[in-house]
């Protein structure tokens, strides 16, 4: 054979190896990706995520661990890992069995249990839980565990709330006295209300609660068709039945025209309470109670409808939820109480 032969044989044999190469390459990385792209949709993945793919793909492609990280490591596009820390995640796995084996079959049953009855839980509401079943983990280890096993805590898109502000009465107005100081020391000190609507298939029912600030507990609340003043008044008769000395509790509400209607605030002022109100068009003076119709609509409400095949259904919905809230839900700032649990300690110390 001709050295020009040879020369092009050899020529053809190195553009077929570098063919082969960027084959190969094309292949990890698609795959990579495929394997991936779960974790990537929520957000930037962990090492332990991304130790899971390769591995995934090691089974897949039959190449070596090395092979596939020299590969994806040269892709800015896609994330990265040493092969250090590929192979501390990949044993951590194994030790995360042996450790946490029954931790990972708990937060299992428990996430199951509270998505079935309302919404996905996340990490910290799982680890007040396993906390009271006397589990000694920090919510670090249980948030990693989760993102592992690839449960994820519901995130609610931002909604348009219902405002009952129909303009200011001269007069009627009061002054912010909460200042966003929402927590009370003791029960009784702070009340909050506002009214919420829900919207099932064009009908509506209105929510009208009192929340206490030291313990974020329910103390009365209505539930109507109509958000008028005798939803409002039924509300404050409920809280008065079983909450009578009152005297300088300061009530906060928004400027909604209920809270300056002559009835209302003639009921506020005989029992001595300092009703408060927040600024116009400041939601952030509201918060809490913001707050708590935001946890009360994405456990219960928002991408549940089809649920609900009336409104009867949804009011029952709604005070087994309520119920719950109170005795059931902890909280971080409650010290991993319920909020009736923080209540009744409050009023014991």
């Amino acid at each position: 054979m001709s050295k020009k032969k040879l020369n092009e044989l050899e020529r053809l044999k190195q553009e077929n190896a570098k063919l082969r190469r960027q084959n190969l390459k094309l292949t990890v990385e698609n795959a990579y990706i495929k394997n991936w792209m779960p974790w990537f949709k929520k957000k930037e993945p962990t090492k332990t995520e991304i130790a899971k793919a390769i591995t995934e793909l090691r089974h897949e492609l039959g190449l070596a661990v090395k092979k596939i990280i020299e590969i994806i490591n040269t892709n800015e596009d896609l994330p990265h890992i040493s092969r250090s820390n590929y192979y501390d995640a990949y044993t951590r796995d194994d030790k995360d069995q042996v450790n946490h084996g029954d931790v990972i079959a708990r937060i299992q049953e428990i996430y199951d249990e509270i998505k079935n009855r309302y919404v996905a839980p996340g990490y910290r509401r799982i680890t007040h839980i396993l906390h009271r079943e006397g589990y000694q983990i920090n919510r670090k280890t249980v948030n990693r565990l989760m993102r592992k096993m690839d449960l994820y805590g519901y995130v609610m898109k931002r909604r348009h709330p219902y405002s009952s502000y129909q303009g200011d009465i001269k007069g009627r107005i009061k002054p912010d006295l909460i200042k966003r100081k929402f927590f009370a020391l003791r029960p009784n000190m702070k009340w909050y209300t506002d009214i919420t609507e829900f919207n099932l298939k064009g009908k509506k029912l209105y929510l009208s609660p009192i929340i206490d600030g030291c313990g974020r507990d329910t103390v009365a609340y209505n539930i109507s068709r109509h958000p008028n003043l005798k939803q409002v008044m039924s509300m404050l008769n409920d809280a008065f039945k079983t909450n009578q000395a009152l005297n300088g509790l300061i009530f906060h509400t928004d400027r909604g025209w209920q809270y300056q209607h002559k009835a209302y605030q003639h009921e506020l002022a005989i029992r001595g309470i300092e009703q408060s109100m927040s600024r116009k068009g400041c939601s952030p003076d509201d918060g809490l109670m913001e707050g708590f119709f935001g946890i009360l609509k994405r456990e219960m409400f928002y991408g549940q409808e089809n649920k609900y095949d009336s409104l009867d259904e949804l009011e029952q919905a709604i005070r087994k939820y309520i119920n719950d809230y109170n005795t059931e839900r902890t909280k971080d700032k409650l010290k991993e109480l319920t909020p009736i649990e923080y209540r009744n300690k409050s009023l014991t110390a």
